[in-house]
């Protein structure tokens, strides 16, 4: 059995988001000692685990209600899970795609230094959004 500063310190977890997640239903609440502390199983630690990759994935909180209950279920086929993490790659490439449109769209801006404000391509960009190279 583990406190819940075990469990953060074994996960990376921090301590009010372990209770979110409880509170959201995404790990059971723990049983509790005679002095009203928290104690997790090992299974509990598992599924902080399973949690916090997940997070580390950036998978949304929906899409991990989702896949936690697909780990409940061994027997059901794998379509579902892959699916969801299609999904979030899709997304993951369009966060990408956007982010390099923006990056290129700085270097650009950030090519100014020179001069003073009345002429700077970064105040004057940043007023008039039709100055941009690309839409970002």
């Amino acid at each position: 059995m583990y406190s819940i500063g075990e469990l953060s310190k074994r996960t990376g977890v921090k301590i009010p988001t372990i209770r979110y997640y409880e509170e959201m239903g995404l790990i059971d609440a723990p049983e509790r000692s005679e002095g009203n502390q928290r104690r997790y199983t090992k299974d509990g630690l598992s599924r902080l685990s399973f949690i916090q990759h997940s997070r580390d994935l950036g998978f949304s909180i929906e899409d991990i209600k989702d896949l936690l209950n697909l780990s409940q279920h061994p027997e059901k086929p794998c379509h579902d899970a892959h699916n969801i993490a299609v999904q979030h790659l899709a997304d993951v490439q369009k966060r990408i795609s956007k982010l390099k449109r923006l990056e290129r769209e700085l270097k650009r801006l950030s090519k100014c230094g020179a001069g003073n404000i009345a002429d700077c391509a970064v105040i004057e960009t940043l007023a008039d959004h039709g100055l941009c190279e690309t839409e970002h």
